[in-house]
């Protein structure tokens, strides 16, 4: 889980992210477009995007598609995310018992 959160800390690689959730499935030369970054910096990114699980490529020919893996961050969601939302439901639903028993 620490590779996911050191990936997603980054400005840029979020960006990637978002890129490939708008559209999945893009070559190295879709995800530059429209980045202020060199392809390389590009690449060093998608790289670490992919040791953490983030995406997933396919070779298509001479091309690398790159797909969004939204698992782990699915995976921090439930694990962080809605831990804490469970409280405040429970808080909610007891304060809507003790509203309506009087």
């Amino acid at each position: 889980m620490d590779l996911v959160f050191r990936a997603l800390a980054d400005d840029s690689r979020r960006s990637l992210l978002d890129s490939l959730c708008a559209h999945s499935g893009q070559t190295l030369n879709e995800l530059c477009s429209g980045l202020a970054m060199s392809r390389q910096a590009v690449s060093k990114h998608l790289m670490i995007l992919q040791e953490a699980n983030l995406i997933a490529t396919v070779k298509r020919g001479r091309e690398k598609l790159h797909y969004l893996n939204p698992v782990p961050i699915a995976q921090i969601a439930n694990r962080w995310i809605r831990k804490f939302e469970r409280h405040q439901v429970d808080a909610l639903v007891d304060m809507k018992k003790r509203l309506e028993s009087e």
